[in-house]
């Protein structure tokens, strides 16, 4: 694993700014190793590059991050100078571009995964970055994304690769977290908490071994939930909660190996037709996942091993009973989980994050009214 190496202070700004070159001309992830490469937009590297010159902690700060293969974004008051990982404007921007990917490609339940497959990764019980695991874009690399459970999920990532290029100061660990967040939202769900300022990894040799996330059918369904989550930090309410999730999407058996190839609630789309989805409108976040499992009376919607467990293990029971009945406790606990699980083991520059809450880039797109697709009907 690499080690950030501290820059040295008596370097001058003009030895900064050449540093600003070689690191914005760097490829990053690797042509082999990736979908594509990664590009400094001239906007973006003027900007930062200002601000840079105009720190007294120029040579520092930029250096630092330069060795370690990306550009931290600067922030300066009267009073005092911040970096961030990602540059909060461009961020926020990428979220508007986001909610017009979802209006067009109905990519909602890919995006909700792909954000969780590169945090589920998480192991509280290692400390160093990045070999904990979490949020760290690491799912950007070739050898992560031919990892069995991440089958498909290279087809999430061409949908959000224009809007990095566009938006290239902005981190993946964050436009992956940015773009599930926002899927939940934008298919009715609650308003996730959530905070950016996420570190990537630069390389796929710091990728996470394979075998950290969940199987849908393993030989004790309730165990190995708490074996996986619990490792991330995650309890039984929360665990219930987050399977909530599975209100969007479907599951395809040439990917999962579960699910039929097609329903009546899947056959006609929208995007791509087929699989199986584990609720009738596969595109609407509500709590209708956990109604269909206590009742089990449609033989169309998917339910696996995993789900099934929410309902026969004695405390996972008792959310999964809550959940069923009352959508709002639903939607505040899945909330409060979404968001840890999207902060464990990342690592945040500035250390505490930042919201971008309270401050939308332009106009609010229109709604996307899940109720108008995936009726199931004939």
């Amino acid at each position: 694993m690499t080690v950030d190496h501290l820059a040295m202070a008596s370097l001058t700004t003009t030895t900064a700014a050449a540093a600003a070159a070689t690191s914005a001309s760097r490829l990053l992830p690797s042509s082999s190793s990736s979908i594509s490469r990664l590009s400094l937009s001239s906007s973006s590297s003027s900007s930062s590059l200002k601000c840079l010159r105009s720190s007294p902690l120029v040579s520092h700060l930029f250096l630092q991050q330069a060795q370690r293969g990306g550009l931290r974004h600067v922030t300066k008051t009267r009073f005092s100078t911040k970096c961030y990982a990602s540059d909060p404007t461009q961020l926020k921007s990428a979220r508007e571009d986001i909610k017009e990917l979802l209006s067009t490609k109905f990519c909602h339940p890919i995006m909700v995964r792909l954000g969780w497959h590169d945090a589920g990764t998480y192991n509280k019980d290692i400390e160093e970055w990045p070999q904990r695991g979490g949020a760290n874009g690491s799912l950007k690399f070739e050898v992560e994304l031919k990892h069995g459970a991440n089958a498909g999920l290279v087809n999430a990532l061409k949908l959000l690769q224009p809007i990095k290029d566009k938006y290239s100061g902005v981190t993946y660990a964050d436009l992956f977290q940015l773009a599930s967040a926002t899927a939940i939202e934008e298919a009715g769900g609650p308003k996730i908490p959530m905070k950016y300022g996420r570190v990537d990894v630069t390389g796929p040799e710091q990728c996470p071994e394979e075998g950290r996330l969940p199987d849908a059918g393993p030989p004790s369904p309730a165990q190995h939930l708490r074996d996986v989550f619990y490792r991330m930090g995650l309890n039984d309410k929360e665990i219930v909660a987050l399977s909530g999730a599975h209100t969007l999407g479907r599951s395809r058996p040439e990917r999962s190996g579960w699910g039929k190839p097609e329903t009546k609630y899947t056959k006609d789309g929208p995007g791509a037709p087929g699989g199986q989805s584990w609720t009738a409108q596969w595109l609407k976040f509500d709590n209708s996942y956990f109604k269909d499992i206590k009742e089990r009376k449609d033989a169309e919607l998917l339910v696996l091993p995993t789900d099934a467990a929410l309902f026969e293990d004695p405390s996972f029971k008792v959310y999964a009973e809550k959940y069923a009945a009352d959508q709002e406790a639903f939607f505040k606990d899945y909330a409060e989980a979404h968001a840890k699980l999207s902060n464990g083991g990342a690592k945040f520059d500035p250390p505490e994050g930042f919201s971008l809450d309270g401050s939308p880039a332009g106009a609010t797109p229109e709604k996307f009214v899940a109720a108008k697709y995936s009726s199931g009907k004939d």
